[in-house]
C-alpha cells in the first residue's frame, strides 16, 4: 500500500538530470550551431556572389580613355588614326575648353562623362557640334540625350550591327564584352542589340546628332585592332569640320559634391550587395517568425498546483462553451483509469473495437446497465452545462464502483 507514495517518485527526478530537462553547455552550443549554420551559409553565399559581381566590374584607372595614354585602357591609337585624316583634332581637359572649339558640323567625343558637373552639361547642351557619349551615366543622358534610358548590362562579347546606321554597318561586327544597353526612343536608331536592347543609339536632339555608346572597350588600345572596333570608333568620331576629344580632369577634392548623390557615387557592386543583404534579412526574418524552435526545458520559477491548472482549463472550456472537448477529456481520462482496473491492455482505451468489451465489463461491476454505461463513456456531447455536470457525476460513480468491486 505504501509503494506508490514513498520515496521512489521523489528520487527519480534527482537521478535523471543529465538526460532530462537541463541541457549541458555543449548541447546548447551544438543546437545553436545547427540553427544558425543555414543563415551563415546563406550570408557567405551572398558575399561570394557580391564579390564575384564586383570582380566583373571593370577597374577604371585615371588614364583610361585618355588619348595621350599608351596603356591598355588608353585611346592613343584611335586618336592617332583620327589625327591622320587631316581634320583638326583637339584634346580638351575641361568642358570650357571643349566648348571653345565648338563648331557646327564638328564632333565632340566625350569620355569619362561621369566627371561632368551640371555647369559643364549646361555649356555642352548649348553647343552645336554632334556628340558621341561613351558610357554616359543617367544624369548625362537626361541632359544631352533625352529619351535614351539605361536598361541594363549585357555581357555578350561581340555582335553585328543589324541596323541602318552607316557608321555601324561599315564597321560590321564589334567586340563589346561588358556593355550598357539602352531603350531606343521613337525616331532613334539602335544598333548591336542584345535581348531587344541596343548597345549603340543615335538620336537627334535639335540640330545636332547624339550618339550613345554603351561600352568603351572598342575604343581602347587593347581592343582597337579586334573585329571592327577601329572602324566603328573612327566612323562615329569622323567629321569634315573638326574633332574634339573631351576627357574631363577629375574634379578637385570637394568640388561638385553637391551635384551628385551618394547613390551615384556608390559602385554598382556595392548597391547590389546591400540589396542582396536586405533580401536575405527579410527572408530570415520571415523564416524565423514562423518557427517556434525546439522545446527548451526550464525550471519553473514557481510551483503551480495541479488543481489550479485544472480550474484554469475548465474556465477556458466554459468561456468558449466547448462542452464537447470537456466531455471528451473527461471520458478519455475515465477510460484510461478504468481499463487497467478491468484487466484490459492500456491500448484498449483508445481502440474503438474494444468499446463493447469495456462497456460490458463495466456494467458487470456496477449497478448501471450497458445502455447507461455506453451513454456515459461513448455517448453524444452534453447539450448544456447541467448535462455536463451530470456526466461528470456519472463517470465518477462508475469509476468508484469499479474500484470497489
Amino acid at each position: 500500500m505504501v509503494t506508490g507514495t514513498g520515496p521512489p517518485p521523489a528520487a527519480a527526478p534527482a537521478a535523471s538530470p543529465p538526460a532530462g530537462g537541463t541541457p549541458t553547455a555543449g548541447q546548447v552550443a551544438a543546437r545553436r550551431w545547427r540553427a544558425s549554420r543555414g543563415v551563415l551559409a546563406t550570408l557567405l553565399a551572398l558575399v561570394a556572389l557580391a564579390l564575384g559581381l564586383a570582380a566583373l566590374q571593370p577597374s577604371a584607372a585615371e588614364q583610361d580613355l585618355d588619348p595621350e595614354s599608351p596603356g591598355q585602357g588608353g585611346t592613343r591609337a584611335l586618336a592617332k588614326l583620327l589625327e591622320r585624316r587631316g581634320v583638326p583634332f583637339y584634346l580638351a581637359r575641361s568642358a570650357d575648353d571643349a566648348t571653345g572649339h565648338d563648331a557646327s558640323g564638328g564632333t565632340l567625343v566625350i569620355t569619362r562623362p561621369e566627371r561632368l558637373t551640371d555647369r559643364d552639361l549646361a555649356g555642352i547642351r548649348s553647343g552645336r557640334a554632334d556628340l558621341v557619349l561613351v558610357e554616359p551615366p543617367r544624369d548625362v543622358l537626361a541632359a544631352l540625350a533625352p529619351g535614351v534610358r539605361q536598361a541594363g548590362t549585357s555581357f555578350e562579347e561581340s555582335d553585328v550591327p543589324d541596323c541602318p546606321l552607316q557608321a555601324a554597318a561599315l564597321a560590321g561586327s564589334v567586340r563589346f564584352e561588358r556593355s550598357e544597353t539602352y531603350e531606343v526612343p521613337p525616331g532613334a536608331t539602335g544598333c548591336y542589340r542584345a535581348d531587344g536592347l541596343a548597345r549603340l543609339v543615335q538620336v537627334r536632339n535639335g540640330e545636332r546628332t547624339v550618339t550613345v555608346l554603351g561600352s568603351a572597350v572598342p575604343l581602347t588600345n587593347e581592343r582597337l585592332a579586334e573585329s571592327g572596333n577601329a572602324a566603328l570608333g573612327m566612323n562615329l568620331a569622323d567629321s569634315p569640320v573638326s574633332i574634339t576629344w573631351l576627357i574631363p580632369d577629375p574634379p578637385a577634392p570637394g568640388g561638385g559634391s553637391e551635384e551628385r548623390s551618394l547613390g551615384d557615387l556608390l559602385p554598382f557592386g556595392i548597391k547590389l550587395f546591400f540589396l542582396e543583404l536586405l533580401v536575405a534579412v527579410v527572408l530570415v526574418a520571415l523564416w524565423r517568425a514562423r518557427r517556434l524552435g525546439p522545446v527548451v526545458a526550464e525550471r519553473l520559477p514557481v510551483i503551480v498546483r495541479s488543481a489550479e491548472t485544472v480550474e484554469g482549463r475548465a474556465r477556458l472550456y466554459r468561456a468558449h462553451r466547448a462542452r464537447d472537448r470537456a466531455a471528451g477529456a473527461l471520458r478519455a481520462g475515465t477510460l484510461e483509469r478504468l481499463v487497467p482496473l478491468l484487466g484490459l491492455p492500456r491500448s484498449a482505451a483508445q481502440d474503438p473495437a474494444a468499446a463493447r468489451e469495456i462497456v460490458t465489463a463495466v456494467a458487470q461491476r456496477t449497478t448501471h446497465d450497458e445502455g447507461m454505461v455506453w451513454t456515459a463513456l461513448y455517448g453524444p456531447e452534453p447539450a448544456d452545462d447541467g448535462q455536463l455536470v451530470g456526466l461528470t457525476d456519472l463517470l465518477d460513480d462508475l469509476e468508484r464502483q469499479v474500484r470497489h468491486s
